[in-house]
């Protein structure tokens, strides 16, 4: 139901983080692939001189969560490096593909 100014109320969101996914899982490589209809992300933790890397998680999500998920991040990243400083990528460094 709209309010006099015929916006919608605001929902107050409440998020839960369990203890087990709060503490996080190190990755270094991403996967990226998608279809007409989802985007699926791969989050891969590779150790040095090893042939084998393990998939740690796997979001998949519609296109219009992607862009605005990919905004936020690049977001965050110039925030990031307003106040540390610029990221550097090697030289033939691989993007996430």
């Amino acid at each position: 139901m709209a309010d006099s100014s015929g916006k919608p109320p605001e929902i107050q969101l409440q998020i839960q983080l369990d203890d087990d996914v709060a503490n996080g899982l190190y990755v270094n490589m991403a996967l990226v692939n998608h279809t007409e209809t989802e985007f699926t992300v791969d989050f891969i933790h590779v150790q040095p001189q090893q042939p084998r890397a393990k998939v740690r998680s796997r979001i998949i999500t519609n296109p219009k969560h992607m862009k605005r998920l990919l905004l936020a991040i690049q977001d965050n990243l110039a925030k990031y490096e307003g106040r540390f400083g610029r990221i550097e990528l090697a030289d033939g460094e691989a993007p996430i593909h």
